[in-house]
């Protein structure tokens, strides 16, 4: 069943009309028909079952059928933050990593970041990426789509820290020195609602400068078992790490 987001938070009507863009795809593209259903996802993380009663050259009237039962977020707000890697990688990363889970991605000019953007294609770029989220957020049935904001430089990044409660800093040094016990800790202790972000270098990884300043703002070095991984790889077994701890694990007795 074809899923949509809606930018505001449910609140019980007689009918919900959909516009815009995703009445062209609901008309034009999947051609639908009264009596179809669809999900209608809201910002508050609230999604119900709808079905079409109504439809006109530019809007789809829907009623509600039932809502959403099963909880498709993480019960951590998981940000990805990737120092700017080469090509299409953060394409890779913001798709992916919405299937399994991210809350949201962050762009970084890391130190070693070969890439560089101006403020046009930074723009171009992220509206690309904001367009790769939401169609795998739909895809993957999140009830939420991840935001994406691309800093401009690594010192606004460095500005945002504070507003995290734990910051992981994925360190392949920390891998080479056989540290595996750091991410396990933190997903086995961290309580539901905390907002993570987890930091990831560019090919060629993080400075030594940089991992000094992370750690000045509380950030705690991890390694991802003892292989090292692309840039574009190592988000994903963390998140994977985090959906087997968080939700498939049973409760510890």
């Amino acid at each position: 069943m074809q899923r949509y987001f809606l930018d505001e938070p449910y609140r019980p009507q007689e009918r919900f009309v959909i516009e815009g863009e995703a009445y062209h795809h609901m008309v034009r593209v999947m051609r639908m028909a009264v009596k179809d259903q669809v999900y209608l996802a809201f910002n508050d993380q609230i999604a119900i079952i709808a079905e079409i009663n109504e439809m006109n050259e530019n809007e789809v009237f829907l009623v509600e059928v039932a809502k959403e039962s099963v909880q498709k977020e993480l019960p951590c707000k998981i940000t990805i933050a990737s120092g700017y890697p080469k090509g299409d990688k953060l394409d890779w990363i913001v798709q992916k990593g919405t299937e399994l889970g991210a809350h949201g991605f962050v762009g970084f000019p890391a130190a070693a970041s070969v890439v560089k953007w101006d403020a046009k294609k930074r723009k171009k770029r992220q509206e690309r990426l904001v367009k790769i989220a939401q169609e795998a957020a739909e895809q993957s049935h999140r009830q939420v789509v991840p935001q994406v904001s691309l800093m401009e430089t690594e010192k606004e990044f460095y500005e945002t820290l504070s507003s995290y409660d734990v910051l992981l800093i994925a360190y392949e040094e920390s891998a080479k020195q056989g540290e595996a016990a750091n991410l396990a800790k933190i997903l086995q202790s961290v309580l539901p609602g905390t907002r993570i972000l987890a930091v990831f270098g560019p090919e060629g990884g993080l400075s030594p400068q940089e991992v000094a300043h992370f750690e000045s703002q509380g950030g705690i070095l991890c390694g991802l078992g003892p292989r090292i991984l692309r840039t574009e790889t190592a988000p994903l077994y963390l998140l994977s790490a985090a959906s087997f701890q968080l939700e498939l694990q049973a409760p510890s007795k």
